[in-house]
């Protein structure tokens, strides 16, 4: 078994991060037996494909670097890299281009979303970057992908690509590529933004108060969960309960995924209670969780050595088990090299 994930370096990581996506990562990584592996990357040759300021790209691949450390990711169990150090994925990208269809990219709903109205004014980048999505995880031979919803179609079109490269470039019974599958991770936890319960936790919300971040103090993270919106109603002692309470069921959650506990189980120990008295236990548990990674934090990106380290080395891994795939490819396609 072989694990492919990446992530954009945006910086500025939030609790929805972490409980989305990294702590699973995390999970997977302690879970891998000795014949399996994890591969996870800053998407940072991804990040170009919208207007970016370079500096501050660079600063954040190595935040996000210190960030997925601290959150428990070890780079002497996984491989950590970031795309721009290994370029056989811009190169796989180029070679997949001529397999990869129009009419494919067309549909893919985060180019209607991300280009809008205005398609002409959007850089190519944007519209071609699933296939780049493709080459991120055909490369290594991925045998799994960790996928949400917003995800699921981005694997089938590298599926897609990888089915039509095999039928058209190789004998049947030595196929190029692996066809990945979708690894759907337990218990992907879906934390909303703590001022509106209908709108995810983004690090684009104009409102600080809208997200936990994992850079917090406690005292920040207490006020911030007083200052949570809710309901004048108090807590329901049933899950039926929450219908129609957005927010009341997003502080739920977070208590729920935080603590191992299922909803039923936090409702049983709070139902009837007010916010009042759930909201300090909440911050509670928030602060027990976090401030040990939010220290570890603070210390790692103070280190920018050690982490242009950990990014070298896991690329130096990276390019030795992508490379014999990429070779395959040029192979495949006729292409003469020295």
């Amino acid at each position: 078994m072989r694990v492919v994930s990446g992530i954009q370096p945006t910086g500025n990581l939030h609790l929805g991060n972490y409980l989305g996506a990294i702590r699973n990562w995390v999970r997977m990584q302690d879970e891998m037996d000795g014949d399996s592996e994890c591969l996870f990357f800053l998407a940072d040759l991804h990040a170009i494909s919208m207007p970016h300021d370079p500096a501050e790209l660079n600063s954040n691949t190595l935040e996000m670097t210190a960030a997925l450390v601290a959150c428990g990711l070890d780079p002497n169990k996984s491989i950590l890299f970031n795309q721009a150090q290994v370029p056989a994925h811009a190169e796989l990208q180029w070679l997949l281009m001529g397999t990869a269809r129009m009419g494919w990219l067309g549909r893919m709903t985060q180019w209607k979303d991300k280009a809008g109205k205005n398609r002409e004014g959007q850089s190519v980048a944007l519209f071609s970057y699933p296939v780049l999505q493709a080459a991120d995880v055909l490369l290594y031979q991925a045998t799994h992908v960790p996928v949400g919803e917003d995800q699921k179609q981005h694997l089938e079109l590298s599926r897609d690509i990888a089915q039509k490269f095999n039928n058209d470039f190789a004998p049947e019974d030595a196929p190029v590529f692996t066809l990945p599958d979708p690894y759907i991770p337990p218990q992907a936890a879906r934390i909303m933004s703590l001022r509106d319960g209908t709108a995810k936790m983004s690090k684009s919300d104009p409102s600080d108060l809208s997200r936990i971040n994992l850079t917090d103090d406690a005292d920040t993270i207490m006020k911030k969960v007083k200052k949570a919106k809710t309901d004048p109603e108090p807590l329901p002692s049933e899950v039926d309960g929450l219908e129609g309470r957005a927010e009341a069921s997003n502080l739920v959650s977070i208590y729920a995924a935080l603590t191992g506990a299922s909803v039923d189980d936090v409702l049983r120990e709070y139902g009837g209670q007010g916010f009042g008295g759930f909201k300090p236990a909440l911050g509670e548990v928030l602060v027990e969780t976090l401030d040990p990674i939010t220290s570890l934090f603070r210390g790692l990106r103070e280190d920018t050595e050690m982490l242009q380290a950990i990014l070298a080395r896991g690329a130096s891994r990276a390019r030795e088990i992508g490379t014999p795939t990429l070779d395959a490819a040029y192979k495949a396609l006729g292409l003469v090299r020295g």
